[in-house]
């Protein structure tokens, strides 16, 4: 272990030569980061006040006010035409009616299924139930779809396309099933009740008659009275075996229009100051429990959004004393990350600054904890670094070589591995920068049993641990912001995929 991180520094320093093992002013500057400026703001954020800063709600909008606030006093430039929010609109969609009988049985939404399509109907649609499995060509040759609800076995990533498939085969909707896990299905069922009254939010698009209904592996062998062996096998090798059923379905639509808000941050840089760092953490979290109890979010993404606050300080006071970085610097608190990452996804549609002068994008979602993993080691002083070297080779060993010099964490970069199945790398605000080619990196403390509870709490957050994490991802933004050149994009995965 030490041999490879004696040859990692030494590449990186070959890389940065520019930067002192001993860099002084960095170092002034990451001391300010500390565990009582931390949990000072922390304890706001996550606070009963803000009941869990669920997109568009009162309390997200006073966590806006409180992080525009911060930056303003800062003496950071609100970038948004001399304001600090990038302001959008969001729909809130609900489906206050939506049914689903196949022969006899009336299966309870929310319960027995989930409605994740699409549609608005005035009258009851009567269709036959066919079951495909999985939506190859060859399954699609052998049944005949048009005019027809399909049962429909979807697998893996491919099972958006194979949606599309059978809709565009002529297919009236979908009874899909994804997982053989009923647990699983039934920590689904309950979001989907969560969510029946406030509404899915997602970008305003017309309505699409595409009733997409999805239910566990045991309710569809119940829909079709198959066992599930035998219907997994007819899913494989023989479709039209398995007979067909009569059914029906219902769905109404109501639409409202919700505004929420990025909170942005600016730091010019100098002679560099075209090219603009990205560093960024979402600070939304999710709606109060039907019983009322509140998902604090202290972790998800508290952490993160204080870390940010408390690096855009030590830039902002490195600037007060004359000492400003070559590269702009922009903190973006990231709103309805938790909804789809859509408020990364409308700053990347709609950027402030050019896409093709955004150097790096660093991400923080989830800082302050100690997971799974971790908790029984001696040593739990580590961090995730998830896609560093995704889209260039030149970023990871410049973060390690930070690491090395200032922290000493235990970088962790299992979730790196292809088959990685919680596929975080997709599944936080960077995938947006990714996606137009932006060397990323995710940083990360890992699941625990609070993620999204009401029990993720100020008082479990490791603010120690916490401190020195965010004291990392300050040097290696001080590095990415000063250093020579900026990172090439050298990696075979162009895209931001695998």
């Amino acid at each position: 272990m030490k041999k490879r991180f004696w040859l990692v520094g030494a590449l990186a320093l070959m890389l940065s030569a520019q930067v002192s093992a001993q860099d002084a002013t960095a170092l002034k500057y990451g001391a300010t980061i500390t565990a009582e400026d931390l949990e000072k703001h922390l304890r706001f954020i996550a606070s009963e006040e803000l009941q869990g800063r669920d997109t568009g709600s009162e309390g997200q909008k006073k966590a806006a006010n409180y992080i525009a606030e911060h930056f303003k006093n800062l003496g950071l430039t609100g970038p948004v035409n001399g304001s600090y929010f990038q302001v959008f609109q969001l729909s809130a969609v609900s489906y206050p009616e939506v049914s689903l009988q196949v022969g006899k049985k009336k299966l309870e939404a929310n319960n027995d299924f989930v409605f994740i399509g699409d549609g608005d109907m005035k009258k009851i649609q009567k269709a036959d139930l066919v079951f495909l499995g999985e939506a190859t060509k060859d399954n699609l040759a052998k049944v005949n779809v048009k005019g027809k609800l399909v049962g429909l076995w979807a697998v893996g990533a491919g099972a958006q396309n194979g949606v599309k498939d059978v809709m565009d085969a002529g297919a009236m909707g979908i009874i899909m099933t994804t997982s053989e896990d009923q647990a699983s299905f039934d920590r689904l069922a309950r979001r989907y009740r969560s969510l029946s009254t406030s509404g899915r939010l997602g970008f305003d698009q017309p309505t699409k008659q595409e009733p997409i209904f999805l239910v566990s592996a045991g309710q569809m062998a119940s829909l079709f009275s198959t066992p599930i062996e035998i219907l997994k096998e007819a899913a494989r090798n023989n479709p039209e075996s398995v007979n067909s059923q009569k059914a029906s379905f219902l769905v109404k639509k109501n639409k409202r229009m919700v505004g929420t808000e990025n909170v942005l941050g600016y730091l010019e840089g100098t002679d560099k100051k075209e090219e603009v760092l990205v560093v960024s953490a979402h600070y939304d979290h999710v709606a109060p429990n039907a019983d009322g109890s509140i998902n604090y979010g202290a972790d998800d993404n508290g952490s993160g959004t204080v870390a940010i606050m408390e690096i855009a300080e030590a830039f902002a006071m490195a600037a007060k004393d004359g000492i400003k970085p070559r590269r702009s610097v922009l903190f973006i608190a990231l709103t309805a990350e938790e909804k789809g990452l859509l408020g990364s996804r409308y700053y990347v549609e709609n950027p402030i600054f050019p896409l093709e002068n955004t150097v790096n994008n660093l991400n923080i979602d989830m800082l302050g904890r100690i997971d799974y993993e971790y908790q029984d080691t001696e040593n739990p002083n580590y961090l995730y670094a998830i896609g560093s070297d995704m889209l260039s080779s030149h970023l990871k060993m410049i973060l390690d070589y930070n690491n090395i010099t200032y922290t000493g964490l235990t970088l962790d970069y299992r979730y790196d591995a292809p088959d990685d199945p919680n596929r975080f790398y997709y599944r936080s605000d960077h995938y947006n920068f990714a996606k137009y080619n932006i060397p990323s990196i995710f940083f990360f403390s890992g699941l625990h049993d609070d993620y999204h509870t009401s029990k993720d709490t100020v008082d479990k957050i490791a603010f120690p641990l916490m401190t020195t994490r965010a004291k990392l991802i300050f040097h290696l933004s001080w590095d990415l912001a000063n250093r020579l050149n900026r990172t090439p994009v050298d990696g075979t995965n162009t895209r931001g995929e695998r």
